[in-house]
C-alpha cells in the first residue's frame, strides 16, 4: 500500500530544506566578508564584499521562505568550519585559503539546482558563478603568466610540448612493460616460441588498453565541454548581463581594476560571435580547439604504445635463450636512452643524466622481473 504525503509532511520537509540553505548562506556571507577583512588590496575587498552581498540575497530569499511557512529563524551563527578559513586567510593570506573555497564552491554549484524557489530567483547561476571566480583565484600563482609566455616564445613550445612529452611517456610505458613481460617469462625458460607469443599478446593487450582508455578520456572531456558549453550558450542569451558580471569578477581576480574588468566584459558581451568563446575559456578553462579528437588520440596512443613494445620482441623472432634475453636488453635499452634523451627537449637537463635514468629505471624493473621469473620457473618445474 502506497503512503501519500500529508500536507504537514510537506511542510516540515520544506522547512527543512529552507533551514539547510539559510544555514548555508549564513556561511557564504561569514566567509566572503571574512575574505574580504583578510584581503591584501582594494580590488580583491571589493570583489569579495560583492559576493558577500550577492550571498546575503540568497540569506534573505530563505529566512523569507521560513518565516512564510510560520517556522523561526536561526540565529545568524557560522559554522566552525568558516571561522577556521577565516582565521587562516588572515594569517597566511588568502590564496591560502582559495583551493578550500573553490572547493566548497564547486560542491555548492548544484545544490539548487532542484529546488524551484532557487530557481526562480535565479541562485543556480550565481553559484556557478562564484564556482568559476574562486577556480581562478585557486589557480597556481604564474600559471596564466607561463601559459601567455610560452605561447609567445617558441622556443618554450607549449603545446608542441605537451604532445611530445605524450609522445615519450606512451613510448616509454611500451618499452618497460613488455621488456618486463618478455625477460620475466624468459626467466622461467619457457623457450622462445613461448616468449615471443606472449611478448606479441603482452603488445596487443596493451595497445588496445592505452586506445581504450585514451579515446574514453578525450571522448569524455569533449562531451562533458559540449554540456558546458551548452549551459553557457543558454545563460548568455538568457542572462547576459549576468554573465557580464561574472566576466568582470573574473578579470577583477586576475589583476584588472573594477573599472578596466568591467569595460573589458562590456566589449566581449557585446560581441556575440566571440563572446562564448570568450565564456567557454575564461569560465571552463578551454576551447574548442583543445578538446581534440577522440580517435586520433586512441590512434596515436595504440601506434606509441606498440613502437615502444615492439623492440623487445624483435630479438625473439630470431634467437633465444641468454642470445634473446641480451639482445632485448641491449635494443630496449637504446630505446629507453632514446626516450630519455628526448625529454631533455622540455626539461632542459642534459642528454647523458635524462638518458640514463631512464635506463637504469627499465633495465632494473626488468631485472626484478627475469628474477621473479627465475624463481617461479625454478619452484614450479617449468
Amino acid at each position: 500500500m502506497t503512503t501519500v504525503k500529508t500536507t504537514g509532511e510537506d511542510r516540515k520537509a520544506d522547512i527543512k530544506r529552507y533551514t539547510t540553505s539559510y544555514r548555508d548562506e549564513v556561511d557564504g556571507v561569514a566567509l566572503y566578508v571574512r575574505l574580504a577583512h583578510a584581503a591584501d588590496n582594494a580590488a580583491m575587498k571589493d570583489l569579495f564584499l560583492k559576493l558577500a552581498a550577492t550571498e546575503e540575497r540568497h540569506r534573505d530569499l530563505w529566512a523569507e521562505k521560513l518565516r512564510a511557512a510560520g517556522a523561526e529563524v536561526p540565529p545568524a551563527c557560522p559554522s566552525w568550519r568558516v571561522k577556521t578559513i577565516g582565521w587562516l586567510a588572515r594569517r597566511f593570506g588568502v590564496g591560502a585559503v582559495a583551493p578550500i573555497v573553490s572547493r566548497m564552491e564547486v560542491a555548492a554549484m548544484t545544490m539548487y539546482d532542484n529546488q524551484p524557489e532557487a530557481v526562480a530567483a535565479g541562485l543556480p547561476a550565481e553559484e556557478r558563478s562564484h564556482a568559476r571566480v574562486f577556480r581562478e583565484l585557486g589557480r597556481p600563482p604564474g600559471e596564466e603568466a607561463v601559459k601567455d609566455i610560452a605561447r609567445l616564445e617558441g622556443r618554450h613550445r607549449g603545446g608542441t610540448g605537451n604532445a611530445l612529452r605524450a609522445a615519450v611517456l606512451g613510448v616509454n610505458d611500451g618499452l618497460v612493460s613488455t621488456l618486463c613481460l618478455v625477460l620475466g617469462v624468459a626467466g622461467a625458460g619457457p623457450g622462445r616460441e613461448v616468449v615471443f607469443v606472449t611478448g606479441i599478446a603482452g603488445l596487443l593487450a596493451g595497445a588496445f588498453a592505452m586506445a581504450m582508455g585514451e579515446w574514453v578520456s578525450v571522448k569524455s572531456s569533449a562531451e562533458a565541454f559540449e554540456n558546458q558549453l551548452a549551459i553557457e550558450k543558454a545563460e548568455l542569451e538568457d542572462h547576459p548581463e549576468e554573465e557580464e558580471d561574472e566576466l568582470a569578477l573574473i578579470y577583477q581576480v586576475k589583476g584588472l581594476s573594477p573599472e578596466d574588468a568591467r569595460r573589458t566584459a562590456e566589449r566581449i558581451i557585446a560581441n556575440k560571435d566571440t563572446a562564448l568563446d570568450t565564456l567557454a575559456r575564461e569560465e571552463l578553462g578551454m576551447s574548442r580547439n583543445e578538446v581534440g579528437n577522440p580517435w586520433v588520440a586512441a590512434g596515436t596512443s595504440m601506434a606509441l604504445f606498440a613502437g615502444g613494445s615492439f623492440l623487445p620482441i624483435i630479438p625473439w623472432i630470431f634467437t633465444g635463450g641468454f642470445s634473446g634475453i641480451l639482445f632485448s636488453v641491449l635494443i630496449t635499452g637504446a630505446g629507453l636512452f632514446a626516450a630519455g634523451a628526448a625529454t631533455t627537449l622540455f626539461t632542459g637537463k642534459s642528454v647523458l643524466f635524462a638518458g640514463g635514468r631512464m635506463f637504469a629505471i627499465g633495465v632494473g624493473a626488468a631485472a626484478i622481473t627475469f628474477g621473479l621469473g627465475t624463481v617461479l620457473g625454478a619452484s614450479t618445474g617449468i
